[in-house]
């Protein structure tokens, strides 16, 4: 069998439930076709939940720990092998089209950023930028979220490319208030990242397949991030008064962190976690929100998922008419999943429920990956190096501590994994915990504090009762408290062979 080419196609803060083929509510026949011709993983879980580490574990094989940027506003430092590098050396062409999400917005002497202001939006440097960019041989980058400041980099010299010279009047400035425009986003669909993300993917396959060559292609959207916005007629695709709104179970947090209890506060105080010239703590802020308003997000969340699925359907159409369908290994997955009411929460934070974890996931490799399967093989997004190299026939390096996938993807095994871990070390000393999850258990720690979670996922899938404190579940903690930490230690590195006895 000849090598496999890879396209691996992302979205950014998307809730497992938010495909077609689980959830009738909403329109995605794209990736709905995808996994009819390949397998669905129902319980995939992101290392952390938040996009540079998860990112950054996604193409080192290593837990966020291990890695370096184990948090927002860190970078992954340049030695730290990569994925891509393995395979270029291996003879693939390798290639990022949309986010990166590596480096910080802010850069320093000691942490240059190439994702940071100014450089960020020096159109005459990324014009001329032809650089590797951790193991990427070619990069085409976007740092925004629907109409976000930050917009630059390749995308807006594509703007320009195609004739748009007013791209700015789409995009907020500097100090703009990201409220002045909600749901509908005036920019034409034409000018939208998602149609430039599979120009340019297209593009690139085109080349790849003209010149004979392997690809590892990352195809990286940047939506349903919020904020809500989209063009017209994706913004009132969906009616709110049709859709399941998530909401607060009265008492669920009675017996949860206060972390979790304060969300329902007006004027919430988390002075107590906040660290020392420490920065912003996703999530710890007030979650009290009006559910009529919260349904017109959830409605144009939804049409972001289903604008971004024509776009994806592009790119699979442009796969199959140039031929290359057949030998690519093809992954759909999202980079950490999104809250949108569930517990009484929004976007996400320090809260490891399933809706900000779990992640959607589909693998096609026709022949090889059964296809209209359902699988509940725990996955973890860090496992896709390892499994990546595998499926390429190359050995996985001593670097990379996640496990490979290859075989339970390819149907050869129904389980490699009988657990996973999730980090979440937000801040250096006050926010730091790690979660534990097996076939039915899930146990949540923090470093520095004696509260938890644990939830039976089988008795409670919905985890509205902690049993952290419960008396009868107090074997069971110490058990898969002693789980957590041998997991830990599993995941440690071991890349230095031990050749001698002394």
């Amino acid at each position: 069998m000849p090598r496999p080419n890879i396209l691996l196609i992302t979205s950014d803060q998307q809730h497992w439930h938010t495909l077609g083929v689980n959830n009738p509510e909403i329109y995605t026949p794209n990736l709905d076709r995808l996994a009819a011709q390949g397998t669905v993983f129902t319980r995939a879980y992101c290392p952390n939940p938040t996009c540079t580490p998860t990112r950054t574990s996604m193409i080192t094989g290593m837990y966020p720990s291990q890695h370096g940027a184990y948090s927002l506003g860190t970078k992954l430092p340049e030695t730290v092998p990569t994925v891509g590098e393995y395979l270029g050396e291996a003879g693939y062409r390798t290639a990022l089209v949309g986010k990166a999400h590596f480096q910080p917005l802010i850069g320093s002497d000691l942490y240059p950023s190439l994702e940071s202001y100014p450089i960020l939006q020096d159109l005459d440097f990324w014009s001329s930028f032809d650089e590797p960019f951790y193991g990427f041989d070619h990069v085409e980058l976007a740092r925004n979220h629907t109409n976000e400041a930050h917009v630059g980099q390749h995308y807006a010299l594509w703007l320009q490319a195609q004739g748009c010279e007013n791209w700015r009047d789409y995009y907020l400035p500097p100090t703009g208030n990201s409220e002045e425009i909600r749901h509908h986003w005036p920019i034409p669909e034409e000018y939208h990242y998602d149609r430039w993300i599979a120009d340019r993917s297209n593009a690139l396959l085109q080349s790849y397949q003209q010149r004979g060559e392997n690809f590892f292609l990352w195809a990286s959207f940047f939506d349903p991030h919020p904020l809500y916005l989209a063009p017209e007629p994706w913004d009132t695709m969906y009616d709110p008064a049709t859709l399941t709104i998530p909401t607060l179970t009265p008492g669920e947090h009675d017996y949860n962190p206060p972390t979790f209890q304060l969300t329902q506060q007006p004027q919430p105080d988390y002075t107590a976690w906040e660290e020392p010239h420490g920065n912003h703590m996703h999530g710890f802020h007030s979650h009290l929100h009006d559910r009529e308003a919260l349904a017109k997000d959830v409605a144009v969340y939804y049409g972001m998922i289903s604008l971004m699925d024509k776009y994806i359907g592009q790119i699979l159409d442009k796969l199959h008419e140039l031929g290359l369908a057949k030998n690519t290994l093809v992954v759909f997955t999202s980079d950490h999943g999104h809250l949108f009411g569930q517990h009484g929460l929004i976007a996400k934070g320090a809260f490891h429920y399933e809706d900000l974890l779990r992640v959607p996931m589909i693998v096609r490799y026709p022949g090889v990956v059964s296809a209209g399967k359902e699988s509940d093989s725990l996955q973890s997004l860090v496992d896709y190096a390892p499994t990546f190299l595998s499926a390429a026939g190359l050995d996985i390096p001593g670097t990379m501590t996640a496990v490979d996938q290859k075989k339970v993807w390819f149907g050869e095994q129904d389980k490699v994994r009988d657990h996973v871990l999730v980090e979440n070390h937000h801040q250096p000393t006050t926010l730091y915990l790690k979660t534990y999850i097996d076939q039915r258990y899930k146990i949540t720690a923090y470093l520095n504090h004696s509260c938890g979670e644990l939830f039976d996922l089988q008795e409670d899938p919905n985890e509205l009762h902690n049993r952290w404190h419960d008396p009868a579940y107090a074997e069971l903690k110490s058990q898969l408290l002693l789980e957590l930490l041998q997991a830990s230690m599993q995941a440690e590195p071991v890349w230095m062979p031990r050749v001698a006895g002394a």
